[in-house]
């Protein structure tokens, strides 16, 4: 049984050793290449270059707006073998050939005091510690932190502003991976700095090319189209996570904000990349390339068109009475058919000049009580839930409810309809169908005991409408007006007439599409398209429709009818010639401005909207124009300065007649 024992252990063994073989036979001979190149594939290091150019943004007639322009860039590319001492020496040859804009870090510069004074600094640490590290109780990193610690402000005042300068370029040579190339510098490299890099031969250092953007266009736009960030921050904190999800490096480009953050997947380029070889050599395997082209709706000669309008008509308008807080005007023209943006234009004047930013990016975030301008949306409460008769005559008046003083339209505008209600803006003919919405009838003086429902009745309507939502344009950011939220009888009428809830520019453009649209909200887009650099369509402005306003197309037409009579001999006569077939509303509300930049608004002011279509059977494009502050209750005279009508009237003639 022994004997029978020592068998099979001595036949289990010889098993083992055979399968054993088989294993080494088969690494060694039969699938030798198959393992020798997973091995190498393991053990490859592929790097990218520091930049690749992103995609060009144009206009919708083919004019580029954004560019790319090579910029010449020195780098650092770690060899193999290469001491401390030696990165060192390279690091103070930069130092005497270029000039860096830096901020100065007091940790660069303790690291580098080391480096250069090592026997100096060793003295730093004590025996006693020095023991620490030998029994384990210390690590040789805890002694680096004490010398860092111990290094005093008089041993860094021995450093030069040369010496603290290639501080910062040694800093900047081993950040990151150690096989990667880092950028020295990349901005302003004059040529001669360039042309010595180049000709020194210094170890690991070379010239390379960048891609910064470029704006044929100068400044216009440019707020828009937003930022990349630096080569030398690289991915954003906030996002970096999320990017090197996406297969981004830490040190790549990106879009930071709106266009550019907004496309980002499909402008930024393809960096050329490179194998490292066992000596540290590059071989390369992709070629860069740039990334796709993103087409704008924007028509950017429409859009100097209108800023020169706007700036000469806000000069013009600072001339008169009651115009001292008035400084900035909106533009905005769209096309109602699919919601594409064709004009983005936001103009401030700098106080005390004549010079004016862009205030573009206000457009999407600061928000205005619009007034009038909103009542075709108020006018679909009433049709909706039956409160508003065509046709049926009523006679303007003024509203009296408990404790509220009387409610009237700016003038007695005599015997209205559903129509002409629209036409001469009656305040009256809404207060009389908000008060009808609650379930009651007016009276005098009546308690009218609104509740949150009534105010939800209508702000969702509005919202249907694209006012008090954000409306999805393709810019990071958005932000909504102010939604009150106290409830109140008289706040409810105010509600109805466009005084108390606030909208951004934005919202208004989307809330007159829809109206041109018979009630389908459209996503506002400034992308028309995206192309390959083969030419190849990757995504297009569909006119995505967000809701449709259940509503028979009868009470649309007859809001449409009652904005047609607005510029034909309403409250917007003038605004838009007729010969457009032109619809539209204007808006005029009581809003409030911070006189002494205290945070408080103190000083209560007129603010003026316009918002339009046409042709009305068949709209082509679509105008919102808003001018804040026109006027205001401290002025010597009760004056209205009419500048939005005077940009309206001419920005109206150059799109209809030109674009």
């Amino acid at each position: 049984m022994q004997r029978i024992k020592k068998i099979s252990a001595y036949f289990l063994v010889a098993v083992i050793f055979m399968i054993a073989g088989i294993k080494i036979y088969s690494l060694n001979t039969l699938n030798k290449e198959y393992y020798t190149n997973l091995l190498n594939a393991k053990q490859e290091k592929i790097i990218t270059l520091s930049s690749a150019p992103r995609g060009r943004i144009l206009d919708r007639n083919g004019n580029i707006l954004v560019d790319n322009i090579g910029v010449k860039t020195i780098v650092y590319k770690k060899t193999n073998g290469i001491t401390t001492n030696e990165e060192v020496k390279i690091a103070q040859s930069l130092a005497s050939i270029i000039n860096l804009n830096y901020s100065e870090k007091e940790k660069e510069n303790k690291e580098y005091y080391i480096l250069l004074h090592k026997e100096q600094t060793d003295k730093l640490i004590t025996k006693k510690e020095k023991d620490k590290v030998q029994n384990r109780k210390l690590k040789t990193s805890d002694l680096e932190k004490l010398k860092l610690k111990r290094i005093t402000k008089e041993m860094l005042d021995e450093l030069s502003a040369q010496d603290k300068l290639a501080a910062h370029i040694y800093a900047l040579m081993n950040k990151g991976y150690k096989y990667e190339i880092k950028t020295i510098k990349n901005e302003d490299v004059t040529e001669e700095e360039y042309a010595k890099v180049i000709e020194r031969n210094i170890k690991g250092v070379t010239g390379s090319i960048s891609w910064e953007r470029t704006y044929p266009y100068g400044k216009v736009l440019k707020n828009i189209f937003g930022t990349i960030s630096s080569s030398q921050t690289g991915l954003p904190s906030e996002v970096k996570n999320e990017y090197l999800k996406k297969g981004y490096s830490l040190n790549d480009r990106v879009g930071i904000s709106y266009l550019e953050k907004e496309y980002e997947d499909y402008l930024k380029g393809q960096k050329a990349t490179y194998k490292v070889n066992a000596d540290n050599t590059l071989t390369l395997l992709n070629k860069e390339k740039r990334g796709n082209d993103l087409v704008l709706s924007l028509d950017i000669n429409l859009q100097m068109d209108i800023e020169k309008i706007m700036e000469e008509k806000i000069l013009a308008g600072k001339k008169l009475p009651n115009t001292e807080y008035y400084n900035h005007a909106y533009v905005i023209v769209s096309n109602p058919q699919d919601g594409s943006i064709v004009a983005f234009a936001g103009k401030r004047l700098l106080e005390n000049t004549k010079d004016f930013e862009d205030i573009n990016q206000n457009i999407i975030t600061s928000a205005y009580t619009m007034g009038s301008v909103v009542k075709g949306a108020s006018h679909t409460v009433g049709y909706r839930y039956n409160l508003i008769e065509p046709d049926k005559k009523l006679v303007d008046s003024c509203v009296k409810l408990h404790f509220v003083p009387e409610k009237c339209s700016f003038k007695r505008l005599g015997v209205l309809t559903d129509i002409t209600a629209l036409k001469w803006s009656s305040n009256y003919y809404q207060f009389l169908t908000a008060i009808k919405s609650t379930g009651k009838t007016y009276h005098y003086n009546m308690d009218l005991k609104a509740t949150a429902l009534d105010f939800k009745r209508y702000r969702d309507t509005f919202a249907e409408y694209g006012l008090g939502v954000k409306t999805n344009i393709d810019l990071p950011n958005e932000q909504i007006g102010l939604i009150g939220s106290k409830v109140a009888d008289d706040l409810l009428l105010n509600l109805s007439i466009g005084q108390y809830d606030t909208y951004t520019p934005i919202e208004l453009v989307q809330y007159i599409n829809t109206i041109a649209s018979n009630g389908q909200r459209k996503k506002l887009s400034l992308m028309q398209k995206i192309v390959s650099e083969d030419g190849q369509v990757l995504k297009e402005n569909t006119g995505e429709v967000l809701n449709k306003i259940e509503m028979d197309e009868y009470y649309f037409s007859r809001i449409k009818e009652g904005f047609r009579e607005v510029i034909d001999g309403g409250t917007g006569r003038g605004y838009t010639d007729l010969k457009y077939n032109p619809a539209g509303k204007t808006g005029t509300s009581e809003s409030f401005y911070d006189s002494d930049n205290d945070g408080t608004a103190d000083v209560k002011t007129i603010t003026m909207s316009y918002a339009m279509f046409a042709p009305l059977d068949n709209p082509k494009y679509s105008l919102v124009v808003i001018s804040p502050h026109v006027s205001h209750e401290n002025g010597k005279t009760e004056y209205t300065a009419y500048i939005n009508k005077h940009i309206s009237t001419e920005v109206s003639k150059i799109l209809f007649e030109n674009y």
